[in-house]
Parts: C-alpha cells; structure tokens; sequence
C-alpha cells in the first residue's frame, strides 16, 4: 500500500449528496476476480453515454460533457470534494479500489458511510470528514478557480489552501493514522511479525511432527 504523508494535489468538486457505491463502480464491473483496472470505469455511468462492460476498450467510448471529471480543468484531479454520506449502498472495496487507481489519493466530505469510510483506510484512500460550513467554502473556491489545489498533511491532520490561505484541521484514528503513514494495510502488518509465524510454525511442527504429513 502506498504511503500517505504530505500529498498537492488538484481537487475535483462532485456536488451531489449520497452517492453510493453502484455509482462509484457499477455492479457489473464487480465480475472481474482482478483487483487492478477499475480506474477507467469509476463512476462509469456518469463518466460515459453508453452502457459500459468488463473488459470493454473505454478510449473509444463517448464521454459525458457534463460530467466533472470529463471536463479539461479537472483533468489529473487526485482529491475528490464531495457531499454528505458519500459512498453509501452496498458494502463494496471495489468502490476505493477505483477511486484509488482513477488516481485519487483522497476523498473530502461532511461524511461518509461506515462501511466504504473503512475500506478507504485498508487500501490508501484517505476519507476526510469536515464541517459542511468548510466544505461549502471549498466547493465555492474550486468553482471559482481553475486550477484549485489542496495540500493535505496527514503528520500534522490539515487541509491547506495553496500558500496556507486557509487550513482545516481533522480527525483520525491514531491507529488508522500510523498504517497509512507507513503504507501498511492488512497483509502489510502481518507480514511485520513473519519471523514470529515463521517460528511458531517450525516449533508446532517440531512438537507435532505428525501434522506435516496431514492434508
């Protein structure tokens, strides 16, 4: 998992309140047994004006000039700004996976729904939570200028404008904090104790030897 510590990035506004995960990734892609290339299809329904497969070739595939990230300014957007209760629905991780191979390093919203808020933390996405007075100030000030960054400090929780304008502060879980600062998900953590497994495995046996020939 890649590590988040200090991330620039362009911000991309997505106005729209309760967007759940069939959205975010349509059910049909959730047939693919692969963990990678659902970049090209986030929120494929709104991105595209044609009903999109597994599989399909999206570079020749028509585009939906209203929608957001098809628009030129917001081209290599990698924060997402959002409304309440984002990434509602169904309990998917492929919902983060394509937000995170989309290029998206972070989503910010006034809120987000349980299930999808955790899956972000166990595959790199940072899911920000500030005040929907906050989040109106920022929707206001990427409309208004092309261009728009954030810089966001995990180290120290803030959100800052570019040249410190304006800075939010916000929360997070000391653990979740650490895992993410280190680039470390599930497997990545036990992974840090594979001497200890290694060892409790060749003491079992030892003990045991009779379970090495078990199937």
């Amino acid at each position: 998992m890649q590590k988040f510590t200090i991330f620039d990035g362009l911000v991309a506004p997505l106005d729209r309140a309760n967007v759940d995960t069939d959205a975010i990734i349509p059910k049909q892609f959730l047939k693919s047994i692969q963990r990678t290339g659902f970049g090209p299809n986030l929120f494929d329904e709104w991105r595209y004006l044609d009903h999109g497969e597994p599989g399909q070739d999206n570079s020749h595939r028509p585009l939906n000039p209203d929608f957001i990230l098809n628009q030129p300014r917001y081209q290599g957007a990698a924060i997402l700004l959002a409304r309440k209760n984002f990434g509602c629905g169904s309990s998917r991780e492929h919902a983060p996976w394509a937000l995170d191979q989309y290029g998206f390093r972070a989503v910010i919203a006034p809120s987000f729904a349980d299930i999808f808020f955790n899956n972000c933390y166990k595959n790199g996405l940072l899911p920000i939570v500030l005040p929907e007075a906050q989040i109106d100030r920022l929707f206001d000030e990427v409309r208004a200028f092309p261009g728009f960054r954030l810089v966001i400090d995990l180290p120290l929780q803030t959100v800052s404008t570019t040249g410190g304008a304006a800075t939010y502060s916000f929360e997070i879980g000391e653990f979740r904090k650490y895992c993410l600062l280190n680039g470390l998900d599930d497997i990545g953590l036990t992974l840090r104790q594979a001497d200890k497994i290694r060892a409790f495995e060749e003491r079992h046996l030892s003990q045991q030897p009779w379970l090495a020939n078990t199937i």
